[in-house]
Formats: structure tokens, C-alpha cells, sequence
């Protein structure tokens, strides 16, 4: 063979070797633009609650920016363990998002001596999409009108009123908890999987007190069939502005002045680059007139947030959480 064969042969094998590193798996996916395949976003929560709803308003927006289709999967249980979970676990390439609350994303960690993720190790911080205050709404039955006479009922009726919850270490159940901790009020915990069972049963009188979304309530208390005794957080809702926050009423105490948040995360180890093209998503979709609207009707305050502003957020809550979760009495195995 000559030596001008040669040279080609070993040409065309440097070619090859070459075009078949430059276009393997590997290369293909970091060249493929993102998105190019539908993304699931993980609701730790039952369907129906408000969490869900903000999550379908919200995809519904962003799959028009995003150019792919956003499909809602709903993992509820354990206080949305199960369902931050299993984003925690999932390939950190963007096609795996969690829409959650404050619980899963920062203080499961106080509540839970042992949790199968870490909040801060496992979960990338996208996007705080709203402040999240909530109604604490008592039975027709419960004969209070306010929150301090509300915290003198229970603990004349020691033992016998229970408090309701969306999942155990959400923050009705931690209010809940300090609630009756700080009152010697003895009071049922009864955690359900979803925000909508919850309200049902506390029209049914099984439970005689929550705190729960304007979302879910507002129309109950417009009937009649539910009595709004306080808000929570730092000042009134839009959507109720008659009714006073429980520190106005004088219940100036940490656990009733603080708020959860609705946040969406991602697997740790998400390009940083992908992290900012949803979190600009995100943001164009709440700058919707008609979504800021119906966040605003939740009762919920709109923020305008980053992976960076989120993350500094979280790290100035986590004391106060810590501090919260303590004075309940709630730590949890």
C-alpha cells in the first residue's frame, strides 16, 4: 500500500473518530436547545388546593414562553415530602420542576429528625413566587369573633377542639401547634392531604378551627358557613380587607406575624442558565394582568424574585422558622 493510501486511510479514521466524539449522546444533549421535550412540575398537594390551581395558571403562561408543554403531577402526602422528594431525585436537567411551599423547601429540615432529602443540599431555589398569608377560620359553632378571644376558648375547652391542617409541618400545623402549646389548649391535630378535604370537614364541624387560603375559604365566609377570625403575616389581604390581621388584634407573637411562601425549585445541580430561563418564565407569567389578578385573589402577595433573591430569602426566614418550629412543640421523628 502506498504511502499516499495510507495518509488518506489514516485521514478518513481521524475524521471519523472525530464526528463520532462530536455527535454522540453526550454532545447531542449539551447541543440540544432547552426546552425541547415537555417539562413535568411537581405539586407536593393534592389537586384542587391552592397551590395546584397557582401551579395550572401558572404553567399555562409559561408553556407559551417556554415553547413546550408544562404538565402538572400531583404527589401529595407526608407534608410534601413525597413529592419534593422525588424532584430531588430526578435528572437535574430542567425537566423535573417542583412548585411548593415553604415547608418542603426550608423547614421540613427543623420539623423532621430525619427527612430522605436536604432542603438546602437537594433543592435549587428558582423562583419565590408569592407571599403566602392564610384566614384562620373557626365553625360557626366555635362562639369567638376575634383571635384573642379565640385563644381563651381553648384553653377553657382544653382537649377538646381540634385544628386542621394541609400536611403535617405546614405552617397550619405549626401555627396550630404553637397556638395550643402557648395556651396549654391541648389541642387534635388532624393532617389531611390536601387543602380542599380539610375545608370540607371543618364545614362539617370535625374540626372547628384551620388556617387555610382565601382561595378555599372566602366564598364559605361570605355565606355565613365559616367565621374569619384573624390573618396571618404582616398586613390585610386584598381579597379581605375587613378582616384584621391576628397582630392588629394584639397577638403580636412570632408564629402569628410570619407567612409561608409558594416557590418554584429544582434538582440541585440544574445548570444555572436554565434556572434563570425559568425563573424569567416564571416572572413574565406573574406580570399577567390577569394572573397577578388571581394570585392577588388568593390572598397571596406577588413577588418579583430571582434564584439569587430567593435563596438570600430563604436564608433570612430559616432562624425565624427554626425559632417557630422550637416553641410549637412540633419536632417530629
Amino acid at each position: 500500500m502506498t504511502t499516499r493510501a495510507l495518509s488518506r486511510r489514516a485521514w478518513l479514521g481521524a475524521a471519523a473518530l472525530a464526528l463520532s466524539a462530536g455527535s454522540g449522546p453526550a454532545a447531542f444533549a449539551q447541543a440540544a436547545p432547552y426546552p425541547s421535550k415537555p417539562i413535568k412540575v411537581v405539586v407536593p398537594f393534592a389537586a384542587g388546593g391552592a397551590t395546584d390551581v397557582l401551579a395550572r395558571v401558572l404553567a399555562e403562561k409559561m408553556a407559551v414562553g417556554l415553547g413546550q408543554p408544562m404538565v402538572i403531577d400531583n404527589k401529595p402526602g407526608a407534608a410534601g415530602i413525597i413529592g419534593t422528594d422525588a424532584v430531588a431525585k430526578a435528572a437535574p436537567d430542567g425537566y423535573t420542576l417542583l412548585l411548593g411551599l415553604s415547608n418542603s423547601m426550608l423547614t421540613n429540615q427543623f420539623l423532621y429528625t430525619k427527612l430522605p432529602y436536604s432542603p438546602e443540599r437537594d433543592i435549587a431555589p428558582i423562583y419565590q413566587i408569592a407571599i403566602a398569608p392564610l384566614v384562620l377560620v373557626a365553625h360557626p359553632s366555635v362562639p369567638v369573633a376575634t383571635g384573642p378571644e379565640l385563644l381563651k376558648y381553648i384553653a377553657a375547652n382544653k382537649g377538646k377542639v381540634a385544628y386542621g391542617s394541609y400536611g403535617t409541618g405546614a405552617y397550619p400545623h405549626l401555627a396550630g401547634a404553637y397556638m395550643s402549646q402557648s395556651q396549654n389548649a391541648d389541642m387534635s391535630h388532624v393532617a389531611y392531604r390536601g387543602e380542599a378535604p380539610m375545608v370540607q370537614d371543618l364545614l362539617g364541624g370535625q374540626i372547628q378551627i384551620a388556617f387555610a387560603s382565601a382561595l378555599q375559604v372566602k366564598a364559605h365566609i361570605d355565606a355565613g358557613k365559616l367565621k374569619a377570625i384573624g390573618v396571618s403575616g404582616e398586613r390585610r389581604m386584598g381579597t379581605l380587607p375587613n378582616v384584621p390581621t391576628l397582630g392588629e388584634q394584639g397577638l403580636n407573637d412570632e408564629a402569628y406575624r410570619v407567612a409561608g411562601w409558594l416557590a418554584f425549585g429544582a434538582p440541585a445541580g440544574t445548570p444555572p442558565a436554565i434556572l434563570e430561563r425559568v425563573a424569567a418564565e416564571v416572572r413574565k407569567a406573574t406580570e399577567h394582568p390577569d394572573v397577578a389578578q388571581r394570585i392577588t385573589a388568593m390572598g397571596f402577595d406577588v413577588q418579583k424574585s430571582s434564584p439569587a433573591l430567593f435563596t438570600a430569602a430563604m436564608n433570612k426566614e430559616r432562624p425565624v422558622w427554626e425559632r417557630l418550629i422550637k416553641a410549637s412543640g412540633a419536632k417530629l421523628d
